[in-house]
């Protein structure tokens, strides 16, 4: 029972990491217009500094975070994490100037690098072959809070523009008292090692891990998957209200459909495509699916089977827990929390640079002196990506897989 309800507190934990990604979009523009007190293009270039710094600090704190979870246990980062994001909530609701804002959601990055103690959770408490699904609902746990930030988010906003963060920090305040209840820990002592910021900075860690058989090969496509993945909350909005007109209701819809889609695949699919397939099929499956999905995005013209084939194209989610379950299977007790760190840190660079070159190639083919009008290009790159990401995966013998 207990450790049924320690994976419940993990999940949770998960959900509200990725409520406080997406539950500050819906009041972006009014909260900043209200602290810098300048027009909507002003207001957009703060909210884009404030959403590069929260990436920033979880590409450098994942490893940090994982590493002291590899010393001192699972148990005290993640309610260390929690509290520390409960106070920062409070501090973005009552804040009134834009540097005391950018100081808390840099807070709020670090904190939310508790993905990556998460993980390494997971991976303790699970058997070799029960990974890959686990890895699986933390997935869907993402997904949930995918689509959970922005509605609580815009719901909230209603009543106030502070409002997402009261409740955010209610959230976080009443899963902390949840995880002082149930949540044992999950690193014996006699596992645990030495913290040492060499291998807590997340290129030097990469050093260290990238020794580890089939890693390295791992980390790059795990890397360039969630480059392309991350095409979806940087363009999409631009690209649904450009090719199709979409207004701000239809374009949430379709994002809610994404995230439901995401949160059902990796709940109830990883577990028996594994189970069926192996982990490394399982893998290379998604990536055909993603492969599909962008083509798909890249060419079509019609806004009803973009609309159609929102939910379908979440299919491709399966990859990420699939490959998770690989490099963790490849990785040794005593360092699950720095691969999980390093994995983090791996994605937030990706969130840093997905949204530069995303956005870039998207007013590229959209700007009335383009050659030829292509809302999609964004996703004919992600495509090409994920073309030269599976010839990676495959090009090389394969580990043993369960």
């Amino acid at each position: 029972m207990h450790g049924r309800l320690a994976l419940v507190f993990i999940l949770l934990t998960v959900v509200l990491d990725a409520i406080g990604i997406g539950l500050i979009f819906p009041v972006m523009p009014d909260l900043m217009e209200q602290v810098t007190h300048a027009d909507l293009s002003g207001a957009a270039l703060w909210g884009g500094v404030l959403t590069t710094s929260f990436a920033v600090m979880q590409f450098l704190f994942g490893p940090i975070v994982g590493n002291l979870s590899d010393r001192f246990g699972r148990r005290p980062v993640l309610f260390t994490s929690l509290a520390v994001m409960a106070l920062d909530y409070v501090v973005m609701a009552l804040a009134q100037s834009i540097w005391l804002l950018l100081a808390a959601r840099i807070v709020a990055g670090i904190a939310a690098a508790t993905h990556s103690t998460a993980n390494a959770y997971v991976a303790d408490i699970s058997h070799p072959h029960e990974r890959g699904r686990n890895f699986g609902l933390i997935g869907a746990a993402f997904g949930v809070g995918f689509v959970a930030g922005p509605l609580l988010g815009g719901l909230l906003a209603g009543i106030d523009p502070r409002a997402p963060f009261w409740g955010a920090a209610a959230l976080a305040g009443a899963n902390l008292v949840f995880g002082l209840i149930v949540l044992p820990e999950s690193l014996a002592p006699d596992l645990r090692r030495p913290f040492t910021l060499a291998r807590a900075n997340p290129l030097s860690s990469l050093a260290a891990i990238r020794h580890l058989p089939g890693l390295k090969r791992l980390l790059v496509v795990s890397f360039v998957y969630a480059l392309t993945f991350n095409v979806w909350p940087a363009i999409w909005s631009y690209y649904c209200k450009a090719a199709f007109g979409w207004n701000a209701n239809l374009i949430g819809l379709s994002l809610a459909a994404f995230g439901i889609g995401m949160a059902l695949a990796q709940a109830f699919l990883v577990g028996p495509m594994i189970r069926k397939l192996g982990e490394h099929r399982t893998a290379l499956v998604g990536m055909i699916c993603e492969v599909v999905t962008y083509f798909f995005y890249g060419i079509v013209t019609s806004g009803f089977w973009a609309m159609a084939f929102s939910p379908v194209s979440a299919l491709g989610g399966v990859a990420g827990p699939a490959l998770q379950a690989i490099m963790s299977r490849a990785t040794p007790p005593d360092q699950q929390g720095e691969l999980q760190g390093v994995a983090a840190s791996l994605n937030a660079l990706a969130m840093i640079l997905s949204p530069l070159v995303m956005t870039w190639v998207f007013g590229l083919f959209t700007r009335p002196s383009a050659p030829v009008h292509l809302p999609g290009a964004p996703f004919l790159l992600s495509g090409a990506l994920m073309v030269a990401v599976v010839a990676v995966f495959v090009a090389k013998p394969r580990a043993a897989d369960g």
